[in-house]
Order: structure tokens, then sequence, then C-alpha cells
């Protein structure tokens, strides 16, 4: 069965001392990914796997490169957000804290995107690398608090749980361990956003995203995609046919 259609900036990146106990906590994460290797050892791909041809519709690929590039594609969606909201008059007008930890959340999320961009180029060509995505965030109000950080809310809980759904399909263990420091980062943006817009004081780790067990959602890539894709954030369409399921 075939998976969904989806239709689904750079600046400086100077990062200013603050003795900010939650930008402490996002800059130590932060710190994790971008002293990783970009050095990734070749993606093994099934033989069928065709580089599209020109004008064809881009699909993320089979195997480790797949799951690679689906996790750009988040990575895309979530510096695109961040662009826009430090653009936006909302951060512009925000309170320090609140000012500080989005500035932090998008230099991660473009250091994210920029990891994935020269890791899968790298390691499997340019032909295989999902290009540059466009975004319509036009259904959000950059100029309004709540609706920025219930965007931030969404996207950060989102894209934890799709990295755990993406782990166990990935073969290559650097791979592996390389999500899992990403997850990481992206668990603390979670819980970040969560601490300065939720009143309730447990509300970083709350039951709606927390089980029983005190792990974290793990969401298969279908369901991701299709949750993505029904915001309609995502124009440029690519499909995932190929992706491991795990099954």
């Amino acid at each position: 069965m075939k998976k969904p259609l989806i239709k689904v900036q750079k600046t400086n990146l100077s990062h200013p001392k603050t003795n900010n106990s939650r930008r402490q906590f996002l800059k130590m994460g932060g710190l994790a990914v971008a002293g990783s290797s970009l050095l990734l050892y070749g993606c093994s791909d099934d033989d069928d796997d065709m580089e599209p041809m020109p004008g064809e519709v881009f699909d993320l690929g089979s195997g480790d490169v797949g799951i690679l590039n689906y996790a750009y594609a988040l990575e895309q969606l979530e510096a695109a957000f961040y662009t826009n909201v430090l653009d936006g008059s909302y951060w512009m007008n925000a309170n320090a804290e609140e000012k500080k930890i989005l500035e932090d959340l998008y230099k991660h999320e473009v250091i994210h995107r920029e990891f994935f961009k020269a890791a899968i180029t790298g390691a499997a060509g340019a032909a295989k690398t999902l290009p540059e995505l466009e975004f319509d965030f036009s259904s959000v109000n950059f100029g309004d608090r709540d609706s920025v950080l219930q965007t931030a809310q969404i996207l950060e809980d989102t894209g934890v749980s799709a990295y755990n759904g993406a782990g166990s399909l990935l073969v290559t263990p650097d791979y592996l361990t390389l999500a899992g420091k990403i997850v990481s980062v992206e668990a603390r943006h979670a819980s970040a956003i969560r601490s300065i817009y939720l009143s309730d004081d447990t509300a970083f780790a709350g039951d709606d995203v927390i089980d029983a067990n005190g792990l974290d959602p793990a969401v298969d890539p279908a369901t991701i995609l299709a949750a993505v894709g029904s915001t309609g954030f995502v124009k440029t369409a690519f499909t995932a046919n190929n992706l491991p399921t795990g099954a």
C-alpha cells in the first residue's frame, strides 16, 4: 500500500551567553548535535530506487536514505516555522525569556536542517536528497502569542514522536546514534515550549505526551506525514512510497 502524497533562510547563528536555566538546558542539547560528525558512511538503498526524472515528484526513497530524508523534511518544516516566528511581531515584542528560548529553538532547527542536507548529500548524492521545500504558514498568526506557541507545541511534540517512531526502522547503527542525539534535543524543545506556554507546572511532561511507563509516544512515518499534510503547511509535493515499515 502506497503512503500518502504530501503537499507538504539562514541567518547569523551567534549564541549570546545567558544564565537562564531553560536556555542553558537547550544549549547543552544543541551542542551534542552540532559536535556530531557529518562524515556519514554510504547509505544502502534498494536497487529499484531510481533517481527521479526532471519534473517528477520526489520520493523520499527506501532504507536508511528514506528515513534520513523523512527526518530532513521535518527539520525543514521546523526551521521554516521558527524563521517566520523570528520575523513576526510576537517574537519581537515577547518577554526576554520567551524571546531567547524561541531564538535558540530557531538556531537548533537550522543546525539540524543543514546537518541532514549535508549528510544525505554526502552519503547518497544530491539526486537522492530531498529538495528544499516550500511552506505556507498563512494559517498561523505570527503576531499572536497563542497562535505561535500552540503551533510550536504541536510541531515539537510531533517531532519527538516522529523520531521515536523512525528509530527502529534505521539499519545503520551510526544513524540510530545520531537520531537519538537529535530526538533528545527535540524533547528539550518540546518541554521548553510547554513550560512557557501551559500553566500547569507539570505540563513539560504532561500526561498527553508521556504514558504510564514514563515514555514519549513513537509514531510511524505514514501517520506523521498524514498529520503534517493535513496542516497545509507544506506546499511542495513529495511521496513516501518506499519507506521501510518495520513489518
